[in-house]
């Protein structure tokens, strides 16, 4: 097992180099550059740089050079711990993330988790019920949330439950209040969950689909092994053969699904943090593809694909636990 996870831990080093690749050559390649940007005639017919400090910004962010010779620069600062600066206002890109990371992780996590202690019980539900009017209703819900697109369904939200012609029942924007500076920590702690409230439904109501359907499935399929026959046999309950025996050999394809769902979890956070102006890593990635801020952009990539892949890594040791019989030798 250690063999393998080291294995897997060195394969991250190549993966991650195509990934930072193509991301910046599509950075580079796509028209317009932060120095163009910035260069842009104002309201009043007046330059936001002159073409001094225009020529120095190139310089200074490698516009200059080729993409390949451009990204040469940036990796070997990467290997040296340094993701760059900003060229919107010249701060440290890893202090402009390490502000807003904890924010997504939590919103992206919280998600997640919601999302199996949700569909893992439907899916089970549905597969104990096959044919029956609650799977019938079941499967019609989570397709019919899957079909909603997750910006629809915060503009419903917000115009529904926060504050739009109707309910004014949950805060539509924020991480916190106004005033969250003055609160004692609980009631900052729960300030906080309240403001997210809206944000993780979002974020978790499209996994609904894909994670009950493969609990689904899986359970469908191991219901019908011989072994649980024989745990029946033996006089065990029926919750300790169904929670215990069923659902241990089914959890493998759904922690597979685990791995599928952390990637589109992380990239939804960009469309959800800034409709309800959250400060974390996806508004920020907005931000910085409108202003083309590449080093930017390129240290959030770089730390989402991180997170992804350590995730895939978690899945597969995942699997060890739940089933014994998995060995990487």
């Amino acid at each position: 097992m250690t063999t393998y996870i080291l294995r897997r831990l060195l394969l991250v080093i190549p993966t991650l180099f195509g990934i930072t690749l193509l991301t910046f050559l599509l950075i580079r390649l796509a028209p317009g550059n932060a120095a163009l940007i910035k260069g842009q005639t104002g309201a009043n017919g007046a330059h936001a740089m002159t073409a001094e400090v225009r020529e120095q910004t190139i310089k200074l962010y490698h516009l200059d050079r080729d993409p390949v010779t451009a990204y040469r620069y940036w990796i070997w600062d990467l290997a040296h711990g340094n993701f760059g600066e900003s060229s919107a206002d010249h701060r440290p890109v890893l202090t402009k993330i390490r502000e807003r990371i904890g924010l997504s992780v939590s919103l992206a996590g919280t998600a997640l988790i919601v999302s199996y202690l949700v569909a893992v019980p439907l899916g089970i539900i549905a597969a104990l019920k096959r044919g029956q009017p609650v799977d019938r209703a079941i499967s019609f819900t989570v397709f019919l949330l899957y079909s909603i697109p997750s910006f629809v369904a915060a503009l419903a939200l917000i115009l529904f439950v926060a504050g739009g012609d109707y309910l004014n029942l949950l805060p539509m924007y924020g991480a916190n209040s106004i005033n969250a500076s003055e609160m004692s920590r609980p009631a900052w702690v729960w300030d906080r969950i309240v403001h997210m409230i809206l944000p993780v439904i979002c974020l978790t109501y499209g996994s609904l689909a894909s994670i009950s359907r493969y609990a689904r499935v899986s359970m469908l399929e191991v219901l019908g092994q011989d072994f649980l026959r024989t745990a029946r046999a033996k006089g065990l309950s029926e919750k300790r053969v169904i929670f215990v025996q069923a659902l241990r050999n089914a959890l493998i394809p759904i922690v597979t699904v685990f791995a599928m769902e952390l990637p589109s979890l992380i990239g939804g956070t960009i469309i959800i943090e800034e409709i309800f102006t959250l400060p974390g890593m996806g508004q920020l990635a907005f931000t910085s593809i409108e202003s083309r801020d590449n080093f930017v952009i390129m240290g959030i990539v770089t730390i989402a694909a991180v997170i992804t892949l350590f995730g895939y890594l978690l899945a597969d040791i995942l699997y060890v636990l739940i089933d014994p019989r998995i060995r990487y030798d």
